[in-house]
């Protein structure tokens, strides 16, 4: 679908007409200054600032909120080498249950909990405030391999063929945070006006800006890989069982990048937009206890390159809380291995507080070719 709105081209696919505060945020979007080009994924829905399933390309000004405070949040998935049918008994989805909590907490407080330390070229890049550094050197450290809370997530999935895959939901954690709200106050301290946020790509704001979320975007990319290699030694430990390495595909949805399309150079901001250049991996999960793709991206200039990062929320996380009752969120769970002590709290994650993921697929068959649907055997998230 094209929507112009003032000198700014939309383009969008999606699963049902946007709702009335969609579309005032999208109208407010492209009446900021320098947005060229905005791109609606069929995920599309209501955050602060900027909705989530967004694409949106500028020239030269770079715009926190378009990417998000989950600077470089993302999936990882990768197969393990085993059937599907391991975790088919209470008895071993109970015990990778338990071993979980300690392999991947939801967070991490205490540094005796491995592994506290940051890699190599995390630690030596210095972030651009002294703030940031004390932060990247305690909270940083003690939270690399953390899951996070929310829609972060591990899961446990089967594919047609029978075999066991995992996948990883989380991003830069605190880190990803602070960053973005340092940023965005030393930019409201120039422009108080309530306009959306912004700074100069080509001046000292912006490029602090840009050098700080490449090293969240880094950070979170670690985080995914050692939560990897955390479940992996629990499965060695648990079952002997290993992970087919080549298999890893890892990519992430709230980003910044320079790119060209039509001939034409761009700020590419993505928040909760999968890239989908031409031949892309990628992951699109679906919600817990629904299936998850992976997926090729067919590389439509257009969408910018861009997909869906998953469902998309069908309702907020408070108006779900209201509309989904305990009882029903274990009913949506048939069939799915998950913690139910924590069920009242998952309420919010309840598969029908979600879009149809397969509706979502159909609508963005243009921009993605599916390579492969899974089904969930057992979910992890952080309380």
């Amino acid at each position: 679908m094209n929507i112009q709105k003032g000198e700014t081209p939309v383009r969008s696919w999606l699963t049902e007409p946007l709702s009335a505060d969609v579309l005032r945020s999208v109208d407010r979007l492209c009446r900021a200054e320098d947005v060229q080009r905005v791109a609606l994924m069929p995920d599309v829905h209501l955050a602060n600032e900027v909705c989530v399933g967004v694409a949106m390309a500028t020239s030269r000004l770079i715009y926190p909120a378009a990417i998000g405070s989950d600077i470089g949040c993302g999936m990882a998935a990768v197969v393990f080498h085993a059937e599907a049918t391991l975790l088919a008994d209470e008895s071993a989805a109970a015990r990778v249950l338990a071993g979980l909590y300690r392999y991947v907490p939801a967070m991490k407080l205490r540094q005796d909990v491995a592994p506290d330390f940051l890699p190599a070229h995390l630690q030596q890049a210095a972030l651009s405030a002294s703030r940031l550094d004390k932060l990247k050197n305690r909270d940083g450290r003690y939270q690399l391999g953390t899951l996070g809370r929310g829609n972060h997530f591990v899961e446990f999935q089967a594919d047609d063929q029978g075999r066991l895959w995992l996948m990883v939901h989380s991003g830069s954690r605190g880190m990803g945070q602070a960053i973005a709200a340092h940023h965005l106050q030393r930019a409201r301290e120039q422009n108080p006006t309530g306009k959306l946020l912004a700074v100069d790509s080509e001046m000292e704001p912006g490029q602090a800006y840009l050098n700080d979320a490449a090293w969240a975007i880094a950070y979170a990319e670690e985080n995914r890989l050692a939560i990897v290699a955390a479940v992996e030694r629990l499965f060695q430990e648990l079952f002997g069982v290993a992970m087919d390495h080549q298999t890893l595909i890892h990519s992430d949805h709230n980003h910044v990048r320079r790119e060209t399309h039509d001939g034409q150079d761009y700020w590419v901001h993505r928040k909760g937009a999968l890239p989908a250049a031409c031949d892309a991996p990628g992951v699109i999960p679906g919600s817990m206890g629904t299936a998850s793709f992976h997926v090729i991206g067919r590389g439509v200039s257009a969408a910018l390159c861009s997909s869906s990062h998953g469902a998309g929320r069908e309702y907020s996380r408070s108006e779900a809380a209201r509309r989904i009752p305990t009882q029903r969120l274990e009913r949506e769970m048939q069939g799915v291995w998950f913690d139910h002590r924590h069920a009242s709290s998952l309420r919010d994650e309840a598969p029908t507080a979600y879009k149809d993921i397969h509706a979502v697929m159909r609508a963005q068959r243009e921009l993605t070719r599916i390579v492969r649907e899974l089904r969930p055997i057992l979910s992890y998230k952080g309380v």
